[in-house]
Order: C-alpha cells, then structure tokens, then sequence
C-alpha cells in the first residue's frame, strides 16, 4: 500500500507541487514496471574489453582445460606398477629414456616398463606413463639411470585433461561480471571475444542559474556544481557510460533543447536539480513533450528526497534527482541504482549492515521515512557508536565522510538516545578510524593530525562543540575530546570539566575575539565592550552566534548577559561559518578564532587567549593513533605550524 498525499488544494497558483507522495517501494515499483521486462543491448567485445561488464549469453567451454594429461611437477614420468614395491630398503632402478619433456614439448618415446622419462612442470605426460615421481625422491645413477626409494600411486601428480574445465560444461553464466579471474578462464579456454550487455550511455545535465564548474571563477551567489561531477562517477561506478552535458540555466527552451539532445545521444537522462516545481524549476514540465508515458513519480515520501521525479520517455528513463548533494546522491544511490544496474546486466548491490548504538536524540519529521547519515566510531565495550553526520542534504561532506546511514520510520518523530539500530554500510567493510576526536571544531586541529595522517592512520574528527566533546569521551566514545572550556569560579580553563578517566592533555592557545567588517564605525577601533554596547545600541546591528554546547558560545553569552539581539538564534557550527556570515554582509558581528579573521580579512577586537586543549580517555591512551596524535602534537615541526597559522603552542 503506497502512502499517497494530496496537496494540490493548498498551494497557490499553478504550484502543483508533488501531486501524489509516493512511498519509495511505490516509486520503485512504478518505475521498474515501466522500464522492464526488456531485452537489454549486446555488445561482442574482446577479452580485453569486456572487463566489468556482464555476460549476455552463457558461455560454454570449447576445450578441455588441460587440453591433455600433464605433470604437476619436475620429475620422471614413471610406470607406478614398476615402483610399487620401492622403499628405502628397497631401491628400483629405472633406465632413462632418451628425451626430455618440456613445457610445449610433445612426447615421441613411450615409457617403457622398467624406464622413465625427465619431465618438467606443465610437460605433457608420454604414452605408457601413469605417475610422476618428484625428482626430489630420486637419485642418479651412472649409465643413463635413476634409483627411487618410494612407492606412486597412479595419477600421482597429473593433472588430467579437462580436470579443470570440460569441453562442453558452462564456463560461465549470462550475468557474469567479467573481472580478471574471469577474463583468465576465458583466456585459457582460447576465447578471444564475449558477448556483454553494452554500458547503457547515461546523459547528465545539471540545472540551475546558479551552477558554476569546478575551474571557473565563483560568482557572488553562485556554487560549484558538485552534483555533475558526482552523479557521473556513479553512473561509472554502477556499470553505466556517462556523458556530462554541462550545466544549463533556468531557461525552459534551452533546457528542453538540451534535454532532447541528450535523449538522442543516450539510453537514460539524470538531471539534478528543478524538481521542486518552483517558479525556476522546468524540468518536470518538459519531460511531458519529450514522449510517452512521461511522469511515474513526482515525490516519494523519504528524507533526504523528497522532490524526486522519475518518469519513462519513449521507453528511456529520466531521473531529475534533488539539487541538494546528499538528496541527490542518497535517492540515486537508493532507487536509481537498482534500475541503472538492471539495464547494466549486473546483479543488485548487496548491501552490509551492522548494528550500532546512537549517542545523541534525532529529531525526525512525521509521515516521512527518513534516512541519516551517520560515521561510525568504536565504543568503550568494542560496540559501535553512530554519530549522526548533522550536516543536512545541502552537504556534500554528509555522504562523502559517513559511513553509512540508519533509517527512522515514518511514524516515528525521534529516534531516542541509546537506540540499538541497524547501520547499513556505504562500502562493504566496517572502516573503524585509527584516531577518534569529538569535541570543538579549530582549524588548528587539522595541523596537529596531519602528520597522523601521513603515518597511513585514519583520523575522524566530530565537531559537537566542548560539552558534547566531554560527555562523548565520559561515554568511551572518543579518544580526545577538545575542549576550551572556562570556569568563573576557578578563573580557569578546562581543568576543573574533567570527570575520572580523563587526563588534560595541554594544546594551544587561540585568541577568540568580536570580528567585523573593516570600516563598521560601531566596532572599529573601540574596546570589545565599547563595540558591544554599540551593537546592542542599534537595533539594525546583526550578529551571528555559535551553537550551544560550544565553548565560544559560553564566552558570547558572558559577553551579552541578559541581552538577546537580532541574529542571536542564528548558530553555526564551525568558527568559519561565523567569517563568512559576517564577510558577506548576513551579519554585522560575530566571535570566531583569530586566524580565521584574519584569512577572512575581516576587523578583529581581541576577547580572551583561550586555552584549547584535549581531554584524554585514559583507557585509549595506549591506541596507536593516540600515540601518533600526541608525538605530533609536542613535536617542533607542528609547534612551528602552529604558530605560523595564528596559534601559541602550550
């Protein structure tokens, strides 16, 4: 039963967005009822071509593998009735026989009884012979002669003709995926050319006014279009030809004109992007002229991807994906793959799931299945932590770093901390990281694992801000936790949030501080308390904070008290979020780090040095990539780096 929802009647206009919201096995069904059965393309390709694509027929042997009887060993082709009664007591003399049999050698003289012939590895074995004996078990003897203490069995190291393939068995069944044992078998039965099911060509064309490509200058207000790039890898990746189109603007007759011409050229179209039906979105409404039976789906009730719209043109499949990254390549992964991979003649990808523990509460939205991505990380019993990527379908790092994802029902709106879920893995392996670190975002860290890196280590670094990092590493969850956090009381950093089983390891300091637009009257040149005044002063001054549980948010609200401006609940993660809102005019202020003021040329009034060190999980100490992270750490090499990118080592 298919979870179908109207919402036609309440959306203004012509806004006809997502007619019906299917559930993602309506939409498969659909779409796969549309597009099969058929008969798929075949290609007669040779050896060396065939690598990777599917066999389109079965393929039987046209030869016995070995093609005759041969020795397994260097040694004598023997009579194993002339040595039966051989031991150490009991030597047999055999005479030799006047050839040797090499590989390619054919054999002239039979063997015998009462003689043997020299034969090397893969030489075929004489007439008369039914053994080999290993020239290890025999010694010389003078006249053209060879003594044996040691009895063979008949057959004893041959290798029958047609022991390894039979003229006439199947080699191998339509479906197969060639790959280099395969391509060694057909080689050895002499075949030289396959029948493969052709690479179905896969058109790709992004949409939007606001792509720009990878090498060209960026625009105010453009991105880079990451979904061309990546949607062409993997078509490859899943036994598709892809062919990039470019990128096309918000126009409809260039975009149908586009459209077309990919049609022509390919067996499938993937677009990304204009599946929302709003005013700039156009792909939808041409895929009605391009032919028949035209829309399958628009809509699936999941998140990420929801906008997805399928649909079948004069028997060619057309996918729009969602514009978002993620949504894009989670809906592609999930529901275009299966097709992609049927037209390729490959098998479905079989996918691993693992069980692990979610730290944290996901808040999930209602009447949708929805899908999060998550990085796995190894807890203090071994099990496995799933920490949620929390990155949103616009991040391209939300699918590239995660692990895998886990998937919260529809009628489900959390899934609650401590939650026991099923994992399914994005590759087929469990990739534990050598070096777990949750905790506060600094640019500086990526200095310090570096050379972690270069050791060959894997490192996973999860910004949850200073308190999330402390009760991830209470929890065994982490290896370090960075942590720059201050105590009124104490008039200290850090030292007095430690709980038992942590170890303070000393970092860096970094001076936080109120960053503005050079030239800004209410800022520049004024004490930190002087321009906060100021801000809060003017009911048009913007700020940006950080989110709760930083320890830069800690120091903003010290720095407010009770005063709440415009912009307070706007709380980015990162300090480089903070740079960026207040360069591009989104916000008047804000606090972030020292360097990144500076790499953002951004004004900068100094607040307090803080202390950004790292709460240690004793029981991990001994892992190897705490011992790397550490000899990085207090090395003169990351010292001086540190302090060339705007940081004071301890």
């Amino acid at each position: 039963m298919s979870d179908v929802t109207d919402l036609s009647s309440s959306l203004p206009g012509d806004q006809d967005q997502f007619l019906t919201i299917l559930s993602r096995e309506e939409v498969l069904a659909r779409f796969e009822d549309a597009l099969f059965p058929r008969s798929l393309p075949v290609d007669t390709v040779p050896l060396a071509d065939a690598l990777s694509l599917a066999l389109a027929t079965d393929v039987m042997a046209p030869i016995d593998v070995p093609p005759f009887d041969r020795s397994n060993v260097d040694g004598f082709a023997v009579r194993s009735d002339d040595l039966a009664q051989a031991g150490e007591g009991a030597p047999v003399r055999l005479a030799l026989n006047n050839e040797t049999i090499a590989c390619g050698t054919a054999p002239k003289q039979i063997v015998q009884p009462g003689t043997a012939t020299p034969i090397a590895t893969g030489g075929p074995i004489p007439r008369g012979a039914d053994a080999v004996v290993m020239v290890e078990h025999t010694q010389p003897l003078a006249n053209d002669a060879i003594e044996v203490r040691r009895a063979v069995s008949p057959g004893q190291f041959i290798s029958y003709a047609g022991s390894d393939i039979a003229r006439g068995e199947v080699l191998m069944h339509k479906g197969t995926v060639i790959g280099s044992r395969e391509i060694g078998m057909l080689a050895a039965c002499g075949i030289a050319r396959v029948n493969v099911v052709r690479r179905p060509v896969v058109a790709v064309i992004s949409t939007g006014d606001e792509l720009e490509q990878p090498g060209t200058p960026l625009r105010p207000a453009a991105v880079y279009d990451t979904n061309g790039p990546i949607v062409t890898a993997a078509i490859a990746e899943n036994g598709g030809n892809p062919i990039f189109m470019g990128s096309y603007p918000d126009e409809e007759d260039v975009l149908e004109q586009g459209m077309r011409a990919a049609l022509a050229r390919a067996d499938m179209l993937v677009l990304s992007g204009g599946t929302s039906k709003g005013a700039g979105d156009l792909s939808h409404r041409i895929i009605p002229r391009l032919g028949a039976p035209g829309i399958i789906a628009h809509g699936v009730a999941l998140k990420p991807g929801k906008p997805l719209c399928l649909a079948v043109c004069d028997g060619k499949p057309v996918v729009i994906l969602p514009g978002f990254p993620t949504s894009a390549m989670f809906t592609f992964h999930d529901i275009i793959v299966p097709v992609l991979r049927r037209l390729a003649g490959l098998p479905l990808r079989t996918d691993t799931t693992v069980e692990a523990t979610v730290p944290v509460r996901i808040a999930s939205e209602l009447g949708r299945t929805e899908f999060v991505m998550v990085s796995l990380v190894e807890g203090a019993d071994g099990e496995l932590i799933a920490y949620p990527t929390g990155k949103g379908s616009g991040a391209i790092t939300s699918f590239a770093q995660a692990d895998g994802f886990l998937r919260i029902e529809a009628l489900a709106d959390q899934m609650p901390a401590g939650t026991k879920t099923d994992v399914t893995l994005l590759t087929p392996h469990v990739r534990v990281p050598d070096l777990v670190i949750v905790g506060s975002h600094c640019t500086g860290l990526d200095v310090v694992t570096a050379p972690v890196v270069r050791e060959g280590l894997s490192v996973r670094s999860i910004s949850v801000g200073s308190l999330g990092g402390l009760a991830a590493a209470r929890r065994g969850e982490c290896d370090l936790a960075p942590i720059h956090l201050f105590a009124d009381k104490t008039d200290t950093y850090n030292t007095s949030f430690l709980a038992p089983g942590l170890t303070l390891v000393p970092g860096y300091r970094r001076m936080q501080g109120i960053v503005f637009r050079p030239g800004d009257a209410r800022f520049e040149g004024k004490t930190p308390e002087a321009a906060v005044a100021a801000a809060l002063a003017d009911a048009s001054c913007l700020m940006v904070n950080r989110n709760q549980g930083a320890g830069t948010r800690i120091l903003i609200d010290r720095l407010l008290g009770d005063a709440r401006p415009d912009g307070y609940w706007n709380q980015p993660r990162s300090h480089n979020a903070v740079a960026a809102a207040v360069a591009q005019g989104r916000a008047d202020w804000g606090v972030t780090i020292a360097p990144v003021a500076n790499a953002a040329e951004l004004g900068f009034l100094p607040l307090t040095e803080e202390h950004y060190d790292f709460a240690l999980v004793d029981a991990r100490a001994k892992r190897p990539g705490v011992k790397a992270f550490l000899a990085s750490l207090h090395s003169d090499e990351t010292r001086k780096a540190l302090e060339k990118a705007g940081f004071r080592p301890a």
